[in-house]
This record gives C-alpha cells, structure tokens and sequence, in this order.
C-alpha cells in the first residue's frame, strides 16, 4: 500500500516545522483521531499516548495506524497501534524530545521523522510492526531530513533539509538524492508500489512544476503546474496523481502517469487533499454547500466525493479533517474539541509560526531556479 505524510506532521520539511511552529495543539486546542470502517459504519476512537491530543497520519491494510501523540510529560512522540487501530504503542524518540510518524506499509515498517540528542531532525524507519527505530541520516550537507512514505517494499522517500528529495532503497537502505527539473530544489511527496515518486520541483526559470518518476525512483518528468507551490500530494498504484491545486483552493486528481486533472469539488468552495490509496480512493477536507468544513472520501479513481459527517455515527463536533485510507475500506480522520478559543500562549505559538512560514516562503522564493 502506498501511504504519505501530511500536515500534522507534515508531509514535508516545510509543513513539520511549521507544526512545529505552531506546537502543535494544545489544551485549550486540542484534536483526537478516529478509525472508521466504511464497510461496518464502526468508528473506533484512538486514544493518546497519554496527553490530551493524538494526530493519525497512517495506515495500512490490516488498519494499524500510525501518527503522532501528546505524552503524560506533554511531549509529542511517534506511535503505532495494532490491527483495526486497536492499542496505541510509543515508538519513542531518536535521542530527542520529539518523534512524529508519516507513513506505514504492509510489514508494519514505520518512517517519519525525529530529533536527536544535537537538536537535529532526522528520517527514520523501524522494522515490522513499529519494532525498533533506525536512523536514515541525511543527504550529504544537509543537517536534517523526514520521510515522507513507504511502500511495501521498504522503498523511503522524503526530504532532507528545505530544498531536496530523496528515495532509499528496500528497508530504507542506501540514500539517493532525486534531483530536480533545472532548479536547485525538489520535494518528494509519496511513493506507490513500483517506486514512483510524486513531488514538485523548480525549474531553472523561476518556476515550481509538479514531477512524477519512473519505478523506482528513475528518471524526472515534468507535469507542469498541477501541483505548483503545494506542499502535499500522493501517488496511486496506476500513477495517478492527487494533491492540491496549485492556488490551494481545491483538491484534484489525475489520470494514469500524472495525465489530465479533475476537481473533486464537495458543493462549497475549498477542499484540501490528504491521501491517496492504490485503487485512487482520495480523502481530505472540504467545505460544503453551507460553508461548513468536513471530511470526505471518494470512490475509486477519485469519482464521486462524499460527506463522511453523512455516513457514520460520530463523536461531538463531527469529523472535519479525513487523513489517510487504506485498501481495505478503513479511513482515519480527525475531529477537534472543545470549539477552538486559543490560550493566550497558543496566539504566541501561532504567531511564531506564522512568521517562521513566511521566512521559508521567502527563502523558497529566493531559492527558486
């Protein structure tokens, strides 16, 4: 199964520090993450690591979901659970204080990203079943990196510092930087079965394209702007392409080999991508006819988009963000309680991370070409 990062954690270098940036959640903002099995209608509540707030990311076929919890000590560590998101186990930390998970495969490997004792981040992976933690360093002269995704071959994708993708190979052995289309950088998005990677990359002219490869990481085809200047995407088992468009207001889709692109659209004006299956299932968020935010779900090939709030019993407040689906028919999402009123420290972190995602938007800006 083909998994991908998203946000919380972020499915890229930009969007983990600007989590980071904004601390994540706190008490007076908190989320918590639920399995949902569309086949039973069943919703199955996660739980935490001990803290107040969990965030799935994750999950494969035998519905072991990965993310990133808030400890008992208030730290934000990386977890798995068993089968059908029962059981949240720590994965625990590379050295640091801070773990996040992005993507699992169908061994139960687990990538994601974590500090280590000198305050650098680093891409990891474990064995099956989340058992153990392995450092993937980085690409040489960059300081940090976080995976991305994992297919079920152990192939890794992700990014090392701000402007470079890079894809392992099987079990996460071996670095090799992607490269790019001209410019000086390039994000990797996801991977599916045969190694194909999607992400965007500048140009040489001053310009952010979307790129899909060949099996195994080979080869840089340009796809123009579809995805431009987004900070998420996925990848399906036949190469479709999936993410944001490229004025961040809608989610779309492609066909086979990143060919032709359609809006899913929800009835509003906004939807936001989070994750792609094999089959080309796609969820994310959406607002609807009323204006209201709510997660979705498509059929295959990301044909006909619904309400997830209209089909399952749901905990109060409904669910407003879907973030991964598996082959199976069981998606996670999240929902957020009480109504969010941020403490006075939240509007600092919030701030901090505002102007912490304006600086990497300028850098990028000077870096394009």
């Amino acid at each position: 199964m083909m998994t991908i990062d998203k946000p919380g954690i972020c499915h890229s270098i930009l969007t983990t520090a600007v989590g980071i940036g904004l601390g994540f959640v706190t008490s007076a903002f908190a989320q918590e993450a639920y399995l949902l099995d569309m086949s039973t209608k069943k919703v199955t509540e996660l739980g935490t690591l001990g803290g107040d707030s969990s965030e799935a990311i994750g999950i494969n076929a035998a519905g072991q979901v990965v993310g990133r919890s808030v400890t008992a000590a208030g730290q934000r560590h990386a977890f798995i659970t068993g089968p059908n998101g029962v059981g949240m186990t720590d994965l625990g930390t590379l050295g640091g204080n801070e773990s996040g998970a992005s993507g699992i495969n169908a061994a139960g490997q687990v990538v994601g990203y974590s500090y280590t004792t000198t305050d650098d981040y680093h891409a990891f992976i474990t064995g099956p079943n989340g058992v153990g933690m392995t450092d993937l360093s980085t690409l040489p002269g960059w300081t940090n990196s976080a995976a991305i995704g994992i297919n079920d071959a152990g192939q890794v994708v992700g990014n090392s510092g701000y402007y470079r993708s890079f894809i392992t190979g099987p079990n996460g052995v071996g670095m090799t930087d992607l490269g790019t289309l001209g410019g000086t950088y390039s994000q990797a998005y996801g991977i599916n079965a045969a190694g194909q990677v999607v992400g965007i990359s500048g140009t040489g002219d001053g310009q952010y394209h979307t790129f899909i490869t060949g099996p195994n990481g080979m080869g840089m085809t340009d796809l123009g702007t579809l995805l431009a200047g987004v900070e998420r995407g996925g990848i399906s088992a036949a190469g479709q392409v999936a993410g944001d468009s490229a004025d961040y207001t809608h989610a779309i889709i492609s066909g086979s080999n990143g060919v032709g692109m359609t809006d899913l659209g929800l009835g509003g004006d906004f939807s936001l991508f989070e994750n792609i299956n094999a089959a080309g299932q796609v969820v994310g968020e959406a607002n609807t006819a009323a204006g209201q935010r709510h997660a979705f779900v498509t059929g295959p090939n990301g044909m006909g988009i619904t309400d997830l709030n209209l089909l399952v019993g749901l905990p109060a407040g409904g669910l407003y963000e879907a973030t991964a689906i598996n082959n199976t028919g069981q998606l996670i999402a999240i929902n957020i309680f009480p109504p969010p009123v941020p403490e006075p420290q939240t509007y600092a972190l919030m701030l901090a991370g505002l102007v912490l995602t304006g600086g990497m938007v300028r850098r990028k800006q000077l870096m394009r070409g």
